[in-house]
């Protein structure tokens, strides 16, 4: 089998759904493990199924290697392939014996299979360099939050803002929403009446607008990943239906120039 023929077969819907069920086939393998009862009664079966699949994922990195070429590395999604499988494939014994645990990783292998959910993670990475520049402004609220609270409220209450370190991480909580009222910012104000002219403009800036500030540029970034995909539809459809049109163009050329070539003969046959 030639590279093309061989690229072209793995390309196809039938081998794309092959994957799709091994890999969650392997899925539900890697959960059952983890249920004591089940695995003490058919433990070798899932050794044995698991072992499978990673064998079905190799064969299928080796064959698109063979295929594509140097083409197979430029693409950034046969990289992560190769990686998620490659850590499967490292022995887990000894030092390495934690990486069992990262077997479940080939679950991820998913979203390189669907293309929605490439472009869905293709789209997030997109909004990467804009979230860095939020994550930097929030980091700088979030020192000077801590510095102001490990001042302000530290004496009474070093559990939570004894430090810079225990501040962050109070504040984080409170960013979050998670126990923030009842959990820290009533008792320290039964102690500091006034704490809530920090704590309250803090939870302003931080979850009502740096957090929704991210929100947008994922949104704005998906939504620059769908506008690229239906353009490109547009595009491809546009060039199919070009072609058709010159395919029918030069069809009918054709016809009238064969027309015109039997126009003489049809002349000279009804002179005679």
């Amino acid at each position: 089998m030639t590279r093309a023929r061989l690229e072209a077969f793995l390309d196809t819907a039938a081998v794309r759904n092959g994957i799709i069920a091994v890999i969650v086939l392997n899925a539900i393998v890697l959960g059952l493990e983890t249920v004591p009862p089940v695995y003490e009664r058919f433990g070798p079966l899932l050794v044995a199924l698991d072992t499978a699949c990673l064998a079905v994922f190799v064969v299928e990195l080796l064959a698109k290697m063979v295929a594509k070429g140097r083409r197979f590395w430029r693409d950034g999604w046969n990289i992560f392939d190769s990686v998620i499988v490659g850590v499967a494939l490292v022995p887990n014994a000894g030092p390495f014996s934690v990486l069992r645990a990262l077997r479940i990783l080939r679950v991820l292998r998913i979203i390189s299979v669907f293309p929605r959910l490439r472009r869905v993670v293709e789209g997030f990475i997109t909004a990467l360099p804009g979230m860095g520049s939020v994550f930097l402004l929030m980091g700088i609220i979030f020192y000077i939050a801590a510095v102001m609270a490990t001042k302000l409220f530290g004496a009474s209450f070093p559990e939570w803002f004894g430090d810079l370190g225990s501040s962050g991480y109070s504040l984080f909580q409170i960013m979050t929403l998670e126990s923030w009222s009842m959990g820290i910012v009533r008792p320290v104000m039964e102690v500091y009446p006034y704490a809530w002219a920090f704590f309250v403009p803090f939870i302003m800036v931080t979850t009502f607008a740096v957090v929704n500030l991210l929100v947008g540029l994922i949104v704005n970034s998906m939504q620059d990943a769908h506008s690229e995909e239906s353009n490109a539809a547009t595009d491809a459809y546009r060039d199919e239906v070009l072609d058709k049109l010159r395919a029918i163009e030069a069809r009918l050329e054709a016809q009238e120039a064969a027309r015109g070539a039997r126009a003489p003969e049809l002349s000279r046959s009804a002179g005679e």
